[in-house]
């Protein structure tokens, strides 16, 4: 028996309905999870294969983009200068003191001057306090400092002990100025005199710049060491910057757990030394709009993770978040049971170490504000490959490409570290 055309034709707009709406299903259902890519400047491609949702036995590979310029780290490079043993001479009966000031980036020079003196008058080096901004802020070098390795890194360089002889008093202890990157001719001129007449000196370091460029001269071996081989932080103070750069990858996902660190920090911007440029043709810092801009112009997009050296939010920063939604200060990212301790009011060195430390491992460097700070970060990163470092300017046009704004420590390679590490 034949079928009703009818019957034949109903069926077929029945499937056919059936399939349109289907189609609509999965197209309304799906939306969200496959985008079109959007091509940016310098992104990679990452892919990862899936499960489709309406059969587990057939794999369907998504793709997934990693916007902006990440650029993949260089290899590790290693010392250039060998332990310099302090040659079989009579030691000298007289102590070197001194103290860390200012910060992380000012520790790594003091301390680097410090070990040249004393080993240069043969004296024995006291292990330094740490000594804040405000008046009575006051720590002990192990709070922050890993001392034990402190003293082993140094071990037949320069003698070194904890603490400073009761017979060491004030009164005792000529204090005398001596210039960052301190020379033998300066100790054998300046200090080496006074040593000998008082028998014990304190040292207190001054910068004549913040320049931390190579120079001409061979390689300081024991500067060098100082600078790069001895300081570490103390277990406790190393975990909160683990967490915290753990947490700042987590919520990263969409860049592939790379973040920014950029040193921005409101109460700087607002002093006279960052208002207008530096007569150069320079400035000497940029405002949250102005690192927003560049951020955007050279390729990072809305999702990039963003951490700021400020301490607490500022009002000022809104503007940064409004094209950056991921960017933390360190209220933000800190463990909730650090942050007693470590974000109190007489925790500023803490949250200066952990800036430094956090800066030094992110994925790309963005100093905001010239100095020392951006100097020190910089040599500690081109020790460990990580030499996406961002210089940033005002950018004309609606894009740029980041390689004309990596420092010029890296690119012309003029920082000491290139003469410490090769």
């Amino acid at each position: 028996m034949g079928m009703d055309p009818r019957q034949l034709v109903a069926g077929v707009l029945t499937v056919t309905m059936f399939v349109m709406l289907g189609n609509m299903i999965h197209r309304e259902h799906f939306r969200d999870f496959s985008p079109p890519l959007i091509q940016h400047p310098e992104s990679t491609t990452v892919r990862f294969e899936t499960t489709n949702a309406a059969s587990e036995n057939s794999p369907e590979i998504l793709t997934k983009e990693i916007e902006g310029p990440w650029k993949e780290d260089v290899l590790d490079l290693k010392p250039c200068w060998t332990k310099p043993v302090l040659e079989e001479t009579e030691q000298s009966q007289g102590f070197v003191t001194f103290s860390l000031t200012n910060g992380p980036e000012y520790h790594v020079s003091q301390i680097a001057d410090a070990v040249a003196v004393a080993r240069y008058l043969r004296a024995t080096l006291v292990v330094p306090d740490i000594r804040g901004s405000k008046p009575g802020d006051k720590r002990n070098f192990e709070e922050i400092y890993d001392v034990e390795k402190f003293i082993k890194s140094l071990d037949g360089v320069v003698k070194v002990v904890k603490y400073q002889p009761d017979s060491i008093s004030a009164k005792n202890l000529e204090v005398l100025r001596v210039p960052n990157r301190v020379s033998d001719g300066h100790i054998a001129e300046q200090i080496e005199p006074i040593f000998r007449s008082k028998g014990n000196i304190r040292l207190a370091t001054y910068f004549p710049s913040v320049n931390m460029k190579k120079t001409d001269n061979d390689i300081n071996s024991v500067a060098c060491l100082a600078m790069f081989g001895t300081l570490e932080l103390q277990p406790e103070v190393q975990e909160v910057v683990d967490s915290m750069v753990e947490r700042l990858r987590t919520l990263s996902r969409k860049s592939d757990g790379q973040f920014i660190a950029v040193d921005l920090r409101a109460d700087i911007l607002e002093k006279k030394g960052c208002q207008g440029n530096d007569g150069a043709g320079s400035k000497r810092c940029y405002s949250p709009q102005e690192i927003a801009i560049f951020l955007r112009k050279v390729g990072f997009n809305k999702d990039t993770a963003i951490y700021l050296t400020q301490s607490r939010w500022d009002d000022s920063l809104n503007v940064l978040k409004e094209l950056f939604p991921k960017t933390y200060t360190k209220e933000g990212i800190m463990p909730a049971d650090k942050k007693p301790k470590f974000l109190n009011a007489d925790a500023s060195e803490f949250e200066k170490v952990i800036d430094f430390y956090i800066s030094s491992r992110s994925d790309v460097f963005v100093p905001a504000i010239s100095g020392l700070f951006y100097a020190n970060v910089a040599g500690k990163r081109i020790a460990s490959g990580k030499t996406q470092i961002l210089v940033p300017a005002n950018v004309a046009g609606s894009s740029a490409a980041v390689a004309d704004f990596i420092s010029h420590y890296v690119s012309k390679k003029n920082h000491l570290a290139y003469s410490c590490f090769c």
